[in-house]
């Protein structure tokens, strides 16, 4: 696995450099799966420590860069290599297709990067021969359905995933 290797970038927006993840960005990790988003919508994951970002890259984006040729990955800003936020496709045994995520700081939202970003994953996902691809959410989170349905998915209903408390809503696009 790669955990410090080259910088691989998977794709460009206008403004946007996407890439793969590697251990030099734990300090980001850490920053964004600590930020009050993250926390309130996809929960605490136990990542306070460099050696803790490292473990949750390495069995998650990355194991899944090796085994699935995508993943979650590190969006930074093109014009000053700034990481912002992840953006990619996540497997879930519970779901039939790819799962679109999508998390970036507080200060970056709201100002179209995470529909950039995501706008060119599912084009990624288009060009991989994806038929589908699906999105879970809490129901109370607005500012994430929103982005979903201006992205193209639509309301599949309610998912119960495993280890969860409650109920999340399940959307999907077709490719």
């Amino acid at each position: 696995m790669r955990i410090f290797a080259g910088i691989m970038t998977v794709l460009h927006t206008p403004r946007l450099e996407i890439t793969e993840l590697s251990a030099y960005n734990a300090g980001f990790v850490i920053e964004l799966l600590n930020s009050p988003g993250w926390l309130q919508y996809i929960g605490d994951r136990g990542v306070h420590t460099a050696e803790d970002a490292i473990n949750w890259m390495m069995q998650g984006p990355m194991k899944s860069y090796d085994e699935r040729g995508y993943g979650l990955w590190l969006v930074k800003l093109a014009d000053h290599n700034e990481p912002i936020g992840i953006c990619g496709l996540i497997h879930r045994d519970y779901l039939p297709h790819a799962d679109i995520g999508i998390a970036f700081l507080p200060q970056y939202n709201g100002q179209g990067y995470a529909s950039e970003a995501a706008t060119s994953v599912l084009q990624f996902a288009s060009d991989k021969g994806l038929e589908a691809v699906q999105a879970i959410t809490m129901p109370d989170n607005e500012p994430s359905l929103r982005l979903l349905k201006k992205l193209g998915f639509e309301e599949s209903g309610l998912i119960s995933p495993p280890g969860e408390l409650e109920p999340l809503v399940l959307l999907t696009r077709e490719l």
